[in-house]
This record gives structure tokens, C-alpha cells and sequence, in this order.
């Protein structure tokens, strides 16, 4: 029983995983952050913007609630003001865990 029980729980971690990075990949169209970072996260509108892909996620989600609180305001952070200010705390957690599934 067990083992059916652990078995169960791993494929519902997966399928929640799949959802969790459909989910992320809406929210990187919807908020934008293509527009800038490239559709693969990789091949940044101009070379000064950063290629995120595979990323850390808690690295990716600590400079996004830094950059929305204003407690980074250096490099390019100020193009990114605008666009923090649509996010969620909750889309900022996915948009990280999705960007850091992606290949670099």
C-alpha cells in the first residue's frame, strides 16, 4: 500500500511540475518579459539585457522582488520598474521556477 501510495504522490508531483511550467510560460508571454529577455529567455532584445534562461530560481525571484520593492535600482533594473509593477508576488515565483527549467 505504500508503494502505491509513493508512486501516486511522484506522478502527482510531475503532473503538477508540467502545470506549474505551463503556467510560467503564460505569464513570460503575458507579462512581457519576452519582449525584452526573447521568446527562449536567452536572446535579450539588446546586449545589455540579461539572458536568464536556466537561471537559479530563488536567484531569479530574489532580483524580481528586490527590483519591485525598489530595493535594486541599478544596472537595468530601471527598465524593469514598469513591468514589476504587473507582477504578482505568486507570478514572480512562477515566472522563476519556469525561466530556471529553461536551457541557458
Amino acid at each position: 500500500m505504500q508503494r502505491h501510495w509513493i508512486t501516486s504522490a511522484a506522478v502527482l508531483a510531475i503532473t503538477m511540475s508540467g502545470a506549474a511550467w505551463a503556467d510560467g510560460a503564460a505569464l513570460y508571454a503575458q507579462k512581457t518579459c519576452l519582449a525584452c529577455h526573447g521568446k527562449d529567455a536567452r536572446t535579450p532584445l539588446m546586449p545589455a539585457y540579461p539572458k536568464i534562461a536556466g537561471q537559479n530560481a530563488a536567484y531569479l525571484e530574489r532580483q524580481m522582488l528586490d527590483i519591485k520593492s525598489g530595493a535594486r535600482a541599478n544596472g537595468n533594473s530601471a527598465a524593469m520598474q514598469g513591468v514589476m509593477g504587473i507582477v504578482t508576488e505568486a507570478d514572480i515565483k512562477e515566472l522563476a521556477g519556469y525561466i530556471s527549467t529553461l536551457a541557458p
